[in-house]
């Protein structure tokens, strides 16, 4: 009985809801694939989305009275209010006032991007195409869980946190920042002495690089591996009935068992799909946040402190 089991288990391949799907081209040089078709889909359903959102968001016309102020719809109101917690509770004590009105579209657009991509993994394309006798998948899975798109958006975050330490500092002041202030060639002290410190400022400066490196691939590293682990797991549990539980328990009951746990999983990852989201544009911020000029924060707490406080 154990090897028909085994042989069982063996007919069920869950790795085939996290692969890609060769469209046009060839292996080597692929031209078209499922997840880059999935990947501009949700492209447009975010932009569709958020477009209509910010409609029933919208002010709307004077004659309305104080209703023109009331968020139109149920979707924009969930919406807002996910918007207002990032930006109030997350963001903006991350980043502060500036840089938060500066970025913020952008890490709204990552957040939801990556949002509906993990959300739209969640829906069995694949499977129901199969069922309709169409084995080439044009459209489907989870884009999320391909490491050359994560890759790809981790990307974005690298430009847009180094642009951001730039614009905070200059050039000369990001460069001041990867060598953590050590002395460099003169260029931040003129004492004699201190050149010899340009061997350890080298190699805080390769350190610092590095570091710039890990943090986006780590970025890629976690959305990806979650992504993958979560949908092979649920597929594993949808295929226990047919598979592991056919020889000892009938495939009917099995089925039942394999289905029950697998509706459970879907809800944790349904819970996933946002926490990845979040994590990714979070951290994004906390990296942002890095390359701040520490005197403007300073001048708030100044700013804090010389306020008079209210009369009792």
């Amino acid at each position: 009985m154990l090897t028909a089991l085994l042989l069982a288990a063996a007919e069920y391949d869950p790795k085939t809801h996290v692969q890609d799907v060769l469209l046009m081209g060839s292996k080597d040089a692929p031209v078209l694939t499922m997840h880059m078709v999935t990947l501009a889909l949700s492209g447009l359903i975010t932009v569709a989305l958020l477009l209509l959102v910010s409609k029933s968001i919208a002010t709307g016309q004077s004659g309305e009275g104080n209703a023109r102020y009331l968020t139109k719809s149920r979707l924009g109101q969930f919406v807002e209010a996910i918007i207002c917690w990032l930006r109030d509770e997350m963001i903006e004590p991350v980043l502060g006032t500036s840089a938060t009105k500066r970025w913020l579209p952008l890490l709204l657009s990552l957040f939801f991007f990556i949002l509906v991509n993990n959300l739209i993994g969640l829906i069995p394309i694949v499977d129901m195409l199969h069922l309709g006798g169409m084995h080439t998948t044009p459209v489907g899975g989870t884009a999320t869980g391909n490491l050359a798109i994560t890759i790809g958006l981790a990307v974005v975050s690298f430009v847009i946190i180094h642009l951001h330490g730039i614009l905070e500092s200059g050039v000369g002041g990001w460069l001041a920042h990867n060598f953590a202030g050590l002395p460099v060639f003169g260029l931040t002290s003129k004492k004699i002495g201190d050149l010899g410190l340009l061997p350890i400022a080298l190699l805080v400066f390769v350190i610092e690089i590095v570091g710039h490196l890990i943090k986006p691939f780590a970025l890629a590293v976690r959305l990806f591996a979650n992504m993958v682990a979560g949908h092979t797991v649920m597929a594993a549990l949808f295929g226990l009935g047919p598979g592991v539980l056919k020889d000892l328990t009938g495939p009917e009951i099995g089925t039942v068992v394999g289905s029950a746990a697998g509706f459970a999983f879907y809800f944790l990852e349904l819970f996933v799909a946002f926490l990845q989201a979040f994590i990714f544009m979070f951290l994004t911020v906390v990296f942002l946040s890095l390359f701040n000029h520490h005197d403007d924060h300073e001048d708030d707490h100044a700013h804090d402190a010389a306020e008079p406080s209210p009369a009792h």
